[in-house]
């Protein structure tokens, strides 16, 4: 019968930890679509180079626009990704969607004046207008309002979008830094410890008076959390020192079991809550003679 080589630092291997499942990864939010709208300015850029001063100018103006609206509709559309993933989040301060949306008109415009300069002279305005519509329609526009929670003033919810916005970019410099020591047991360990402080995130996000509990832990812990993986990652590039590896897992191996303790904590306070709003409820229905029966999960 045919046997299975391994040993002791073969992938999975007795000398070898296991790492922690990594967390799902995050799609990126740009698909194929708003890709393509990169070929456009390319094409009215290439079929205006031999049509003389007038056509080659417009040309260039508007292959600029074309381009500048597919970058700014990219950005635009992760930055609505991110708006709709957080319970708490201010809306975008430039709206990318619509500017692009704006610019593709022009672009569009510009193009057509381009290729076909003696007709009449609303025919630019007109597929300009058109092009901006069918944008708007096949991308939708930028959320353009706040999102918070019922019952939580907006002072505190700026607060907990303040400490949210900074926990993610400290998440998102780890993801990136780690890339650069080309290890992917670190890489997938790492991946778990950003889904279990995004955990947590989320749950300060539903309710932010569990902010100043956390609060250090999204902002002290994760800042240092990305120094010590910009160190690793420098020293294991250069060195793969197997100490600083070990060091630097065992490190996020306490950072995960602390935030997820963190999390626990919250949800196990907001649970008591509810007990004593329940509770209160109860006696308050009893002195108006409403008698409930209280369940056996209770």
């Amino acid at each position: 019968m045919a046997q299975r080589f391994g040993g002791k630092y073969s992938p999975g291997g007795p000398g070898v930890p296991r790492a922690t499942p990594s967390a799902p990864l995050r799609t990126d939010p740009v698909g194929a679509r708003a890709n393509l709208l990169f070929i456009p300015p390319v094409i009215l850029l290439a079929t205006t180079l031999t049509g003389g001063a007038t056509a080659l100018g417009l040309g260039l103006v508007g292959s600029g626009a074309l381009a500048l609206g597919a970058w700014l509709l990219r950005d635009g559309m992760r930055a609505e990704a991110a708006f709709a993933e957080r319970k708490v989040a201010r809306r975008p301060a430039i709206p990318r969607k619509i500017f692009a949306a704006a610019l593709a008109g022009i672009g569009a415009a510009l193009g057509v004046a381009a290729h076909a300069i003696t007709l009449e002279p609303l025919s630019p305005v007109i597929y300009g207008l058109a092009a901006a519509a069918l944008h708007v329609a096949a991308f939708g526009i930028d959320p353009l309002r706040h999102k918070g929670l019922d019952g939580v003033d907006t002072f505190q919810q700026d607060r907990v979008a303040r400490v949210v916005d900074e926990a993610e970019l400290h998440l998102t410099t780890m993801r990136e830094t780690i890339a650069r020591a080309r290890d992917r047991q670190a890489e997938e360990r790492l991946d778990a410890f950003i889904g279990t402080a995004r955990n947590l995130i989320r749950t300060v996000e539903e309710d932010p008076r569990d902010l100043t509990g956390a609060r250090k832990y999204l902002g002290v812990y994760l800042q240092g959390a990305r120094d010590a993986t910009a160190k690793f990652a420098d020293i294991y590039s250069r060195s793969r020192d197997p100490q600083a590896k070990a060091d630097y897992l065992a490190l996020l191996d306490d950072l995960d079991q602390n935030f997820a303790a963190r999390n626990a904590k919250s949800l196990l306070e907001d649970r008591s809550d509810l007990t004593v709003e329940i509770d209160v409820l109860r006696e308050r229905l009893a002195r108006e003679g409403v008698r409930l029966e209280r369940s056996t999960d209770s």
